[in-house]
């Protein structure tokens, strides 16, 4: 039995709004982080959230992940108050990978893996038929069961961030929440990585990533929702959420738009003036 699986999370329709932020604001002592901010990300969706520095893209991800109370407006998650709910039932519905995972590194791929599996067991925390069941579908869903049994400490950092993204799934919630999933990876990783999350999005899971990386979130997700100072200032398609106009403003540079002409995903570059030659 220990191969078993368990039955398929109790996913909601697609289209279902899972995140739900309703004119929220968040402040860190004196600055602003957030003001009035509201938008709802959906079952079978994979939502960007973009911005510069300082927008308030993690600290808005950070009160989904009911790590933070708002100071004004809600944000419900499943249909739960993120920050009130306890936290083991908000656990079964919502995943977070942190940008800087805590790595437990005497552990091996599997036991960290099985860590996801906490909110679904019992007090002595001892794994049952459906959690082994979990693991291993969430290893080779990550192209992990080859490294299940090395120490995380003996992975490169592409092969840690596969195994923490393993550990979300092994949870097996409805919402999974992305904080800069490609920060330090190589392209190939970069890519794996967004991968993972559309797969995810396409088996019903509601994904929120927080990107630096316009072109990846152009070429990746279904709605981009854009923060500046604080607000949301755009919100829809990639295509028509990424024009030359509304990203110079919001980011401060010159930039040429186009499409991937393999694609059709929006691309935008900076345009930089060409270097003196000598």
């Amino acid at each position: 039995m220990k191969g078993a699986r368990a039955p398929a999370p109790d996913l909601a329709p697609s289209g279902t709004p899972l995140v739900v932020a309703d004119a929220v604001s968040f402040s860190y002592g004196e600055r602003a982080a957030l003001q009035g901010v509201s938008f709802t990300a959906r079952a079978g969706e994979l939502v960007a959230l973009l911005g510069p520095n300082g927008a308030g893209k993690s600290t808005l991800l950070r009160l989904a992940a009911g790590l933070l109370a708002p100071s004004a407006g809600s944000v419900t998650v499943g249909g739960l108050p993120a920050h009130s709910a306890p936290r083991r039932a908000l656990a079964r519905v919502c995943a977070l990978v942190p940008q800087e995972p805590r790595a437990p590194w005497p552990f091996t791929v599997r036991e960290a893996v099985m860590m996801g599996r906490a909110p679904h067991q019992g007090l002595l925390a001892v794994p049952g038929p459906f959690d082994h069941g979990a693991v291993e579908g969430a290893l080779s869903a990550c192209d992990l069961l080859d490294l299940a049994d090395r120490r995380l400490d003996a992975l490169s950092g592409g092969e840690r961030r596969r195994v923490f993204f393993a550990r979300a799934l092994a949870q097996e919630p409805r919402v999974l929440l992305l904080d800069e999933p490609t920060a330090f990876l190589d392209l190939a990783h970069q890519v794996a990585a967004m991968d993972m999350a559309r797969v995810a999005a396409r088996a019903g899971l509601c994904v929120v990533a927080v990107l630096h990386d316009l072109n990846l979130a152009g070429g990746s997700a279904d709605r981009i929702v854009v923060l500046s100072r604080g607000q949301v200032v755009a919100d829809g398609p990639p295509r028509e959420v990424l024009s030359a106009e509304r990203v110079s403003a919001v980011w401060g540079v010159p930039v040429w738009r186009g499409e991937n002409g393999a694609t059709g995903a929006p691309v935008v570059l900076p345009v930089t003036s060409p270097g003196r030659r000598t």
